[in-house]
């Protein structure tokens, strides 16, 4: 959200106040449960104090330091100490004993290798220096505390003040409260590039970007985006054996939080969020994996999958018509063409139309699906069925939970209902332990008869006005957070069950702690080579924002495919983390697109069989490290600058390079670092220079760029 007219002015309708001058420090224990080591809270007014009267009619923050872990450091401002009721995220915190020191000018927390410091009784600013080097801070007049103003009536009254300065308000409850925001403006050091921010589709470098975090269904396409986090990382590459610059930035509100990166003030990096409070983390690191690493684990750490969900998974694909005899028959020419499957997924229509959802087989279509999952096990295949989390008025489910108050409410105490999606469609609302439970036996019933795993669909449109959670939280707060009590619900129920080893979800939204429930995939992307491009490119920012595993559809999801997106497609998603054919109107089989598709999906497929050692052992490596599979390449390669920007080829793991055809033509162009690489397909063997090498190059259906690193 943008607050400034320029760089010297604010907009009109604001009243913008900053921390202009510290003028106490002192050490507390911070004051939250979570953390019980020392905390460095400082005291700034609203304007400099030149004299006791300076301490008359202004309003002071307050900013509390204290430390989760090694290398890291939370920061707590508040301007009003009231509560706004928002979910924070849960964090999972290690006990480090920070070093605290003040002097007459300056006071500073230090954890590990990470150091804060305030300046006292001047400017007023913020220093974060990692190793001695400072990596970025808040300046003078960065922070600030701000009330906006229109459709106020207290809007004319402050304005015919602001000339002099003074602040003074009419008699308190005579007019409307203005809407309060809090900003905190983090400055960037030349040539750094800012990623993360969760799964976004637009340009991979966020420089220059406004990102709202907040969680919408808007496809692939769209500034929107599925899986909205609050976390980018902030990357310098190393140049000439010069180590590089990283560290991490994790705003803590649950609510939407507005983001202008590089953009407002193009030297910084704003966010800000309603409320009288804003809480972020500064996590500092060697190298990119390091930094996301520890956020990771600071945010739950992630859980490995099991090692069959790194199969192939076809899906019934969703408008389209289909039975037991569809299944079968899809099934058996998988298997007849010797092409390895590990998973099917039945989507939305194995329960009636109008009905979602009702968690009962369509008996016309599936008359014995308990039998179905038998036959599905005898040939060696899990089962996965989707799953939303919102009820159809027509689902015979719908009076249940409105009788028992289970779904979410408006303000006059009615269930909250539109007809998007389902008629009458209501929300279980994941905050009443009560409606847990019973949306936990739902889908237990279902395990009872054989289905191995979900895919847990939507859960981005959520009601933040006149909405009402059984918890009594801000519904603003709750929207994003709905995912993880949604995801969170699922996945406890299928440990309870299967085990925790063999536990997994296949989810579309995600929030922050989200990698605790594997797998993501990457919502409804188009059938289309930009739409490749786009979803590689939003896979690549999510996995740069904490999390492990990601799939896509392959094919594309909307329209028709033609056999050639089929088949780059295929390449590309059968060497991602996870693989999954699916579309909206069309059968994703090989054989419906042309023979070549066959021999492609046969052979790619294989491909990932015959090298399930190597995946699943950089799996169980990157979750213990909590970094991706599925990796940028800056990532793997932080001091070499060529790779700050690529965002049409990857890492798989640490050896694997693939640069998907994103063409009709077969051409593509790529890069590789400086090393020895060996072609996997063809067995070329490159030394590549240490300046790296840049590739173009053509290729068949049968072939792409992928290479591999040997010693």
């Amino acid at each position: 959200m943008k607050f400034t007219n320029g760089y010297w002015l604010g907009r009109d309708e604001y009243i913008i106040n900053s921390p202009m001058e510290a003028f106490d420090a002192e050490t507390v224990l911070a004051d939250t449960e979570n953390y019980v080591s020392d905390a460095l809270r400082v005291s700034a007014a609203y304007q400099p104090l030149r004299s006791r009267s300076d301490m008359l009619d202004v309003g002071i923050s307050t900013i509390t330091v204290f430390t989760p872990g090694e290398d890291i450091v939370g920061v707590e401002i508040k301007h009003f100490n009231q509560m706004d009721k928002n979910p924070l995220y849960t964090l999972y915190p290690s006990h480090v004993e920070p070093k605290i020191s003040k002097t007459e000018t300056t006071a500073s927390l230090k954890s590990g290798e990470l150091e804060v410091t305030f300046s006292l009784h001047d400017k007023f600013n913020i220093d974060f220096k990692y190793r001695g080097q400072r990596i970025t801070g808040s300046e003078y007049k960065a922070q600030a505390s701000i009330d906006d103003l229109s459709g106020t009536e207290l809007g004319q009254v402050m304005h015919a003040n602001t000339v002099t300065g003074a602040q003074s308000l009419a008699a308190p409850g005579t007019v409307k409260r203005a809407q309060h925001f809090m900003r905190e403006q983090l400055s960037l050091l030349p040539g750094t590039n800012v990623y993360g921010f969760g799964e976004r589709f637009g340009a991979f470098v966020k420089n220059g970007q406004s990102i709202e975090t907040i969680n919408m269904d808007g496809g692939t396409g769209s500034e929107q985006s599925y899986k909205s986090i609050p976390f980018y990382l902030a990357g310098k590459s190393g140049v000439a054996g010069n180590p590089g610059t990283y560290y991490g930035v994790f705003v803590n509100e649950s609510q939407p939080t507005s983001f202008e990166v590089a953009n407002e003030v193009v030297d910084r990096v704003s966010f800000s969020t309603r409320g009288e409070s804003l809480e972020y983390y500064i996590i500092a690191g060697d190298t990119p994996k390091d930094v996301i690493g520890k956020y990771n684990r600071l945010t739950g750490g992630s859980v490995l999958p099991p090692k069959w969900t790194f199969g192939l998974w076809l899906s019934t694909s969703f408008t389209t018509d289909y039975s037991e005899d569809t299944v079968m028959k899809f099934i058996d020419g998988m298997f007849e063409r010797d092409i390895p499957l590990s998973v099917f997924h039945f989507d939305c229509f194995w329960m009636k139309g109008f009905e979602w959802s009702s968690f009962e087989w369509d008996n016309e279509q599936f008359p014995d699906p308990a039998g179905l999952m038998q036959r599905l096990h005898d040939k060696g295949l899990k089962v996965c069925v989707w799953i939303n989390p919102y009820i159809s008025q027509k689902s015979p489910l719908f009076k249940i939970g409105q009788e028992n108050g289970y779904f979410i409410k408006q303000g006059d105490g009615n269930v909250w209902q539109w007809d998007l999606w389902q008629p009458g469609l209501a929300y279980v609302d994941f905050t009443n332990p009560a409606a847990v439970k019973w949306y936990k036996g739902l889908l237990k019933k279902l395990l009872d008869m054989g289905v191995d795993c979900f895919k847990t669909d939507f859960g981005e449109r959520i009601p933040m006005h006149d909405a009402v959670y059984y918890n009594g939280n801000n519904a603003q707060g709750e929207h994003n957070y709905y995912t993880h009590r949604y995801n969170d619900a699922v996945f406890d129920l299928l440990k309870s069950v299967k085990g925790a080893d063999e536990a997994v979800v296949f989810a579309r939204s995600a929030t922050v702690g989200g990698q605790q429930f594997p797998i993501h995939w990457g919502g409804d992307n188009l059938s289309q080579f930009h739409s490749m491009a786009d979803s590689l490119r939003g896979g690549l920012s999510f996995l740069s924002s904490g999390f492990t595993f990601w799939s896509h559809d392959i094919g594309g999801f909307e329209e028709n495919a033609s056999p050639a997106i089929y088949k780059r497609w295929t390449q590309f998603g059968l060497l991602s983390s996870h693989s999954r054919y699916h579309g909206n109107i069309q059968y994703r089989v090989p054989w419906l697109f042309d023979e070549e598709a066959v021999a492609v999906t046969r052979k790619f497929t294989q491909l990932k069989m015959n090298n399930m050692d190597y995946i699943y052992d950089q799996a169980k490596q990157s979750v213990a490290e909590g970094i991706p599979l599925m990796r940028p390449m800056y990532m793997e390669f932080p001091d070499d600058p060529n790779t700050a920007t690529l965002d049409r080829q990857y890492m798989l793991g640490s050896q694997w390079l693939i640069a998907p055809v994103m063409a009709e033509s077969g051409e593509v162009e790529y890069y590789l670092p400086a090393g020895k690489w060996q072609h996997i397909l063809d067995g070329r063997i490159l030394a590549v220079p240490e300046n790296g090498r840049w590739m173009a190059e053509k290729y068949d259906f049968m072939s792409l760029p992928l290479w591999k690193q040997v010693d």
